[in-house]
């Protein structure tokens, strides 16, 4: 194990076990090189590593803090590793994202006030309006974070971020197939939305699960290439 690992591990081992809790301020550096046995340079570095997980957070001219651990936060720091996935690695996910996201429909469907409907289905207009295939992507994630919102999981709300994020570099609306398959996806999004409205779990559930196997089924055929960042 490197010193550096050394390092990482043993603070990481401090905050799951409570010894340095959430909003807390860790020991001064030489406290803690003298207890870990590494270098400050090691323990410098460990502590970077932490803090781009979002599980430290240092402040300048006050020192390193242990963050709030909130679920969501670290969970969306998943999008680090997640965006390297390739297609291959992305679809094996599909399994998670369609159990997950038939589950956050469910509950939407369950809580949804008015407000939530009606965003809904401006979002969706929107997206039947737009001939802009970025445009469309955006919007079609608002629609999809909007409906995780309602469901009352911040967690969950996160973790599904992350995953639709990584999903959104293979764009198939761009492909010579893209408007048909933009028209069948818009009318999955209002069946979804409907069943939303109409308070059915059941019925909400389905409806997302159906939609997010046909994604995967267009991403299995089609397999588009990676979005260029810079376009």
């Amino acid at each position: 194990m490197s010193a550096v690992d050394k390092a990482f591990h043993g603070l990481r081992h401090m905050i799951a076990t409570g010894r340095l809790g959430a909003g807390e301020k860790i020991p001064p550096e030489a406290d803690l090189c003298e207890e870990l046995g590494v270098s400050r340079g090691s323990l410098r570095e460990a502590v970077r590593m932490l803090s781009a997980l979002g599980v430290l957070e240092p402040r300048h001219g006050s020192g390193t803090y242990v963050s709030q651990l909130r679920p969501e936060d670290l969970i969306g720091s998943l999008s680090l590793t997640l965006q390297l996935l390739p297609l291959p690695g992305l679809l094996e996910l599909y399994e998670i994202r369609r159990v997950l996201e038939a589950h956050v429909a469910a509950q939407a469907a369950a809580r949804a006030t008015p407000e939530t409907v009606g965003t809904l289905f401006s979002l969706i207009e929107a997206m039947e309006a737009t001939e802009d295939p970025t445009e469309a992507s955006d919007l079609d994630h608002r629609f999809h974070a909007e409906i995780a919102r309602a469901a009352g999981n911040p967690t969950l709300a996160s973790l599904l971020a992350v995953f639709r994020a990584r999903s959104r570099k293979y764009q198939v609306f761009t492909l010579p197939e893209g408007p048909d398959l933009r028209r069948k996806s818009d009318a999955d999004h209002r069946n979804l939305a409907t069943a939303i409205a109409a308070h059915d779990p059941g019925a909400a559930a389905g409806a997302a699960e159906a939609h997010v196997a046909q994604t995967e089924r267009w991403l299995r055929a089609l397999e588009p290439p990676v979005e260029d960042e810079g376009a």
